[in-house]
């Protein structure tokens, strides 16, 4: 079996590797002409941790990225609202990381090229169509490969590729969903815009934790660190802004790239110090903003088609509220491995893949549309707005107890199940 992966992005890359351990040999296109460390920072949440560990970069990992211990939820003057432990200090037997976008990538990048070959992964190319073949003996689908059609973006030149199974990993933006849902809707902007940003800081609060102050349905900030300590004991922090800017309503385009101005942000957090950060500070500080709108699309009723399917992004996005999205990419890339060693057709896998994957993400993306924070973060606002002393003051235990389930519902797996579950590798003869 041969696969064809679109897009070099982290599901495109992770999906290499997982197919490569499970003796399935794959090579990823990728439209960008050089793959570069871009982007801010993520997250990784225990359940992905463990399937890039058991493919064997944990160690490369673990120097990479920093090990969140809680998750804090405050107001906008610092007060804890609510403190959830992340990773192994929830109980888990991986911990979450915080970790650069661009670094994760040239790490899974890094690892591709060394056990698939240089040639693993081919940049410069973008998918312009693709069909899949009814001629030969087929399996069970009636279909025996694809041929997808590239083009050079460097050249013009169009190429023809052929595989047994076609992967659209290729993000919001997929052209392999588009061809398999021409008449799929438009993204959906809950109104909400983000700017995005890294710059150096002085640790806080140990280093490890992750901070959520305020709501994004006045003013919303989000910051942790994603390196270690470096020269002089400084840190490299992400940050994100998330502020109410218009009213929901379709888009045509999003792009992670696309720079944000520092006076169009600023004045939301003007005077906003938090005991242990100057937020306007750490905004102003940063070499380089990004803006984008939160956005998602509806879920898809089916992912693929024959021996076409999507991944990722590509098949699922979501608002990034739960620090999940990422992960759940991961989980895609190990269960499409698994499912297609497995099968006795193509077809047959890819089915089996997306039974198992579009339930679980279709309710991650309707979760997130709930903010479920939001509600209870803006009873505090409410409640006491000019800060309190103890949030029990504030909010009762039950009110507590369903903020932290609406969190845990978007970001975690039961740690006991995740703990005992079997291993997803693949057992083969002849590696």
């Amino acid at each position: 079996m041969r696969v064809l992966i679109i897009g070099g992005g982290i599901g495109g890359l992770t999906t290499a590797l997982s197919l490569h351990a499970a003796g399935i040999d794959c090579v990823v296109a990728e439209s960008a002409v050089e793959l570069r460390p871009l982007g801010v920072g993520i997250n990784l949440q225990p359940h992905a941790v463990r399937e890039l560990t058991e493919l064997g970069v944990g160690d490369e990992l673990a120097e990479l990225g920093v090990p969140t211990s809680s998750m804090n939820f405050t107001d906008r003057f610092g007060g804890t609202i609510l403190s959830l432990p992340r990773g192994r200090f929830a109980g888990y037997n991986w911990p979450q990381y915080s970790v650069h976008r661009g670094e994760l990538q040239m790490l899974l990048l890094s690892a591709v090229r060394e056990r698939l070959g240089a040639d693993a992964v081919r940049t410069g190319l973008r998918l312009e169509d693709f069909e899949q073949d009814e001629t030969g003996p087929a399996g069970p689908a009636g279909i025996t490969g694809v041929t997808a059609s590239l083009r050079d973006v460097r050249t013009g030149e169009r190429l023809k590729e052929t595989a047994d199974v076609l992967v659209g990993a290729d993000g919001i933006h997929s052209a392999v969903r588009s061809r398999l849902h021409p008449d799929d809707g438009p993204l959906m902007w809950n109104g909400i815009r983000m700017w995005r940003g890294t710059a150096e800081g002085d640790p806080f609060l140990g280093g490890t934790t992750m901070i959520v102050a305020g709501s994004n349905l006045s003013a919303k900030f989000v910051v942790y660190p994603i390196s270690r300590a470096r020269a002089r004991g400084r840190v490299l922090i992400n940050w994100v802004a998330e502020v109410v800017t218009a009213e929901p309503g379709p888009v045509p385009a999003a792009d992670w790239s696309r720079p944000g101005r520092l006076e169009d942000v600023l004045p939301h957090f003007d005077g906003w110090r938090l005991p242990y950060l100057d937020v306007p500070a750490l905004i102003s500080g940063s070499e380089r903003l990004l803006e984008y709108p939160m956005v998602d699309k509806d879920p898809l009723p089916w992912w693929g088609a024959g021996r076409v399917t999507l991944l990722g992004d590509a098949a699922h996005p979501m608002y990034p509220v739960g620090a999940n999205g990422g992960s759940q990419a991961v989980l895609d890339a190990r269960v499409l491995a698994r499912e297609l060693a497995g099968a006795a057709d193509p077809a047959e896998g890819l089915a089996a893949y997306e039974r198992d994957r579009r339930t679980a993400t279709t309710g991650l993306v309707l979760a997130h549309r709930e903010l479920p924070m939001e509600r209870t973060i803006a009873l505090v606002t409410e409640r006491a707005p000019g800060g309190f002393d103890d949030i029990a003051d504030v909010l009762t235990p039950k009110e507590l107890t369903d903020m932290a389930a609406a969190q845990q519902g978007i970001t975690d797996m039961d740690v006991s199940a995740l703990n005992a579950r079997s291993s997803w590798n693949v057992r083969h003869v002849g590696r």
